[in-house]
């Protein structure tokens, strides 16, 4: 019988980019923004995703945020960072092996770059050992990213891609709790870690053995993320855990709403100086968003004084 405890679940930062308010990237911002996901507790950083406005940074750019990344890390946490943006997999795997040269532990596929959306899972597959085989020995994850389409890969696909050792890390964004509980029954090996993006399920995903999350709300309060995964499971403190996830249910709308520039005006008021300068168009940012973010915050500072949760 085997009575090991469960092994520690982690946050892993979708990290945003901060940029000056003419659009550059703002690298002293970077330094304490990352240097606050650490302090929060982070368990690894995911840099150059869709919350950085990956598709909006040039090759350039994508290659020194990361690096930036890895600098102020400087081991202390695991990196992984997006390295796949389309064309023909041979450039796919060019860039693969660039972002991994960087010093990443992993390098993130994006699902919808690797197939068109009316091409088979046949198709798909075919393109992803094709990857591997173009790539050496980089290590790699999914990410199931909503752009430039959501590509879900199956359960039966995650386990044929987990079964080769090269997978790492699976960033899920299915929503759906079932088919979590599938990919983690099916896709289960040392090294691997399946991390939930929606947070609705949070709690569940986390008991039905997901590694960890990885999401958006990281943005706003990483702290609040870093104890769910870290008290999720205590008997005394189920209270606390029903009361963490009602409250990330019930604000997911304004979190959602014109991402990231919201998230980037939610850590201005907590005394974060960063602008909300977004090179991707989202949306107009209303002074009845911005009310919303209030409400939020005030919601927040009294959970945070009821958990005793240390500020960051």
């Amino acid at each position: 019988m085997n009575n090991q405890p469960p092994a520690p679940k982690g946050f892993i930062p979708v990290m945003l980019t901060p940029f000056t308010d003419t659009g550059a990237i703002d690298f002293d911002a970077l330094t304490r923004l990352t240097e606050l996901y650490l302090q929060a507790g982070a368990a690894g950083l995911f840099a150059n995703c869709l919350s950085s406005e990956m598709f909006e940074l040039s090759e350039s750019e994508r290659i020194q945020i990361i690096e930036h990344v890895i600098k102020v890390t400087n081991g202390a946490v695991p990196v992984v960072a997006t390295g796949t943006f389309g064309g023909p997999i041979a450039t796919q795997a060019d860039f693969v092996k660039r972002v991994h040269a960087t010093g990443t532990d992993a390098v993130i596929l994006i699902t919808g770059l690797l197939a068109d959306e009316a091409e088979t899972d046949a198709v798909f597959n075919e393109r992803v050992f094709q990857l591997l085989d173009q790539t050496e020995n980089v290590p790699v994850g999914f990410y199931e990213c909503p752009v430039p389409y959501k590509r879900l890969i199956s359960p039966e696909q995650l386990q044929l891609f987990v079964d080769t050792g090269r997978v790492i890390y699976h960033k899920d964004t299915s929503l759906d709790i079932e088919q979590i509980k599938e990919k983690l029954r099916l896709a289960s090996r040392p090294g691997f870690g399946l991390y939930d993006a929606y947070m609705v399920h949070a709690v569940e995903s986390l008991k039905a053995g997901s590694a960890g999350l990885s999401c958006i709300q990281g943005n706003f309060f990483p702290e609040l993320i870093v104890w769910l995964c870290q008290h999720y499971n205590d008997a005394d403190l189920q209270a606390d855990v029903a009361t963490v996830q009602q409250f990330l249910i019930d604000s997911m709308d304004v979190m959602h709403n014109v991402y990231p520039t919201v998230s980037k005006y939610f850590l201005q008021l907590r005394g974060f100086e960063m602008s909300t300068f977004t090179r991707r168009d989202v949306g107009t940012f209303t002074p009845a968003i911005a009310k919303q973010v209030a409400e939020l915050i005030a919601t927040y500072s009294r959970l945070q004084e009821e958990l005793a949760l240390e500020k960051v």
